[in-house]
């Protein structure tokens, strides 16, 4: 499995975040081709000395890195990254790796 990570920084309105990603954007990326599961975190996002600076984390799974760039190649994946300038203003870091368990 692989997963692409995204690290959303805190917004100045956490209300109209929430809003814009649960309303639009989660199903818009949803529609992405070969999307196997999507997670988000509930909550405060927590470091070691407390709260982090991240407001949200999305861990997205595919089957493997090619299947990752396939999906954000297609156009749903396109949409779907270039929604992240209707909502994400405060900063987003994308992240994608090879998972296995352990």
């Amino acid at each position: 499995m692989a997963k692409l990570i995204a690290v959303y920084q805190q917004p100045k309105n956490a209300a109209e975040f929430d809003d814009y990603y649960f309303k639009r954007h989660v199903p818009l990326a949803k529609t992405i081709p070969g999307l196997r599961s999507y997670e988000v975190t509930h909550g405060d996002v927590m470091g070691v000395a407390g709260k982090h600076g991240a407001y949200l984390v999305a861990i997205l799974g595919f089957d493997s890195m090619p299947a990752i760039q396939a999906a954000m190649a297609s156009p749903q994946g396109l949409a779907t990254a270039a929604d992240l300038a209707n909502f994400a203003g405060a900063g987003v870091e994308l992240m994608m790796a090879d998972t296995r368990m352990v």
